[in-house]
């Protein structure tokens, strides 16, 4: 009966909803223009090693940036009243035309954002590319 118990102690005890979460990420990316670069901050484990592997090269697939716009700053992303919700970010191919914009294009047009221009706040600068990680 203490075997019994014991294990079933044991077995609660690495349930998968207690494991400690992922610690987030944030890596440099710029656009096709390549003169600006923001910060996203990533908390998914696998688009944290996607993000990696681009950077060291053992991935091609997907290299581009996609996300939902946060009409707020954030302290990792300086210089940019906005950022991308670490939620909704992830790396794409190919994607609709519409949610294509500069750096830059979205800070200037920010207002407007969600709207005809970025509808649903959703943000994929084509040729978009992640540079570096940087300390979170």
């Amino acid at each position: 009966m203490a075997v019994a118990l014991a294990g079933l102690l044991v077995m609660a005890a690495v349930r998968p909803a207690d494991a400690a979460p992922t610690a987030a990420a944030h890596f440099v990316f710029t656009d096709m223009a390549g003169q600006d670069e923001a910060v996203i901050e990533l908390t998914d484990p696998a688009e944290i090693q996607h993000a990696r592997d681009l950077i060291n090269g053992t991935a091609t697939d997907n290299p581009q940036v996609m996300g939902k716009i946060v009409k707020q700053p954030a302290p990792y992303n300086p210089g940019w009243s906005y950022h991308l919700d670490p939620a909704t970010i992830q790396f794409f191919e190919i994607a609709t035309e519409v949610c294509d914009a500069s750096i830059a294009y979205v800070e200037e047009h920010l207002d407007e954002a969600g709207g005809a221009f970025l509808p649903g706040l959703t943000w994929c600068p084509w040729g978009s590319r992640v540079l570096r990680e940087i300390p979170a």
